[in-house]
């Protein structure tokens, strides 16, 4: 098994992602979840990442996890999103407080400054949130530090030269965000590396997309290896590249951990065949209109009419990939107003949303698009 030792840490590279937990209605399913801790930590991998703006995660893998390992035995990285509601420096600090009381884990190995770039990232400028975490790593509460990012690779390079001090970069990559225009995962991947800067890879599989693609691109991948899923695919992607501590999947069911550990157990790299096989994949995605929508649902705290934005976009997707009308309507139904939410068409364009989207998604423009399509 292919492990990282980037910043003195021993890291497989599969990292369980704690943002989409297993639930129960509405609440996250702790004994699901310890299942899957159980089978992750067993299997050798040590790397967990959390959030304060991911509700109920925090809580939930102190359960999991924390109450039930050695504290030594497993990696624990949560986030600050000083951006979210916080009005004052005090209240942006007190996040860290939170989570560490949500976590019970006494000390984060990797501590991250949460979705940098645009507006948000003058938000940790005014609090001064850069000196706050180094104040915290002196006083061994963080071990090391870093940011997750979502904008341009030029704005990454103004960020990490102002901030040389910061140890890591968490960026979104995977295969059919590579040379995606609006994203750029190549280009800020490679200016992390010109910084000198290890990568933390989030959203390999596209918030699941890559689990069940198009139609075209699962004939490439069971042409090529039969046997392996499609999300395999997605993850030894990123895992192949150089200089990654870890890659973060976001696994949901005990089924998705099964998967992802029966490939990564044992992973050493692509091969020059099967990256050949990623080349033609990409080629046949790039040839969809899909709307680049990870269902992070930063739009969601922020839209007024409480629009199901990322339900709509999904469904939307699952239209443009399977032409199935009844398929995405019933996805519709089920993500918007299943869950409480909105229909595309009560949009006041009031523009909050795209002011914090990471994918930088014209939402006002695709809403229109999505509310004629589902007529």
């Amino acid at each position: 098994m292919e492990t990282t030792n980037y910043l003195g840490q021993e890291i497989k590279k599969l990292g369980f992602g704690l943002m989409r937990l297993p639930k129960v209605e509405e609440a996250i399913d702790v004994e699901q979840t310890k299942v899957m801790v159980d089978k992750f930590m067993e299997a050798g991998f040590t790397y967990f990442d959390t959030a304060w703006a991911y509700a109920g995660s925090e809580d939930a893998i102190r359960q999991a996890l924390v109450e039930r390992y050695p504290r030594e035995s497993f990696k624990l990285a949560t986030k600050n999103a000083a951006w979210i509601k916080c009005e004052t420096r005090k209240e942006t600090i007190a996040q860290f407080d939170t989570s560490l009381k949500q976590t019970g884990a006494g000390y984060f190995d990797f501590y991250l400054l949460h979705n940098l770039g645009e507006t948000r990232t003058k938000v940790f400028d005014k609090f001064d949130m850069w000196n706050f975490v180094q104040e915290k790593k002196k006083q061994g509460l963080i071990k090391h530090v870093g940011f997750s990012f979502h904008s341009t690779p030029e704005e990454l390079d103004e960020i990490l030269t102002a901030h040389p001090e910061m140890e890591f970069v968490q960026l979104q990559i995977n295969y059919l965000d590579w040379e995606n225009p609006a994203i750029k995962s190549r280009a800020c991947y490679e200016v992390a590396r010109k910084h000198g800067k290890p990568v933390v890879i989030m959203e390999p599989v596209k918030g699941g997309m890559l689990a069940n693609p198009p139609e075209q691109v699962q004939e490439i991948f069971k042409k090529a290896e039969p046997n392996s899923s499609f999300a395999s695919w997605a993850i030894r992607f990123a895992a192949s590249l150089d200089g990654i501590i870890t890659v973060l999947s976001g696994m949901s069911n005990v089924e998705q951990m099964d998967n992802n550990l029966s490939y990564m157990k044992d992973f050493t790299g692509l091969t020059k065949e099967q990256q050949e096989t990623i080349k033609e994949a990409q080629t046949a995605l790039n040839s969809l209109p899909l709307i680049p929508c990870t269902t992070c649902n930063y739009c969601a705290k922020v839209c007024p009419m409480d629009i199901g934005i990322s339900g709509t976009f999904t469904a939307n997707n699952i239209l443009t990939i399977s032409r199935d009308k009844d398929a995405a309507i019933h996805q519709q139904e089920w993500l918007v107003n299943g869950h409480g939410r909105k229909d595309a068409a009560e949009c006041i364009k009031c523009g909050k949303c795209e002011q914090v989207c990471p994918q930088h998604i014209s939402i006002r423009e695709e809403l229109v698009k999505c509310a004629q399509a589902f007529k």
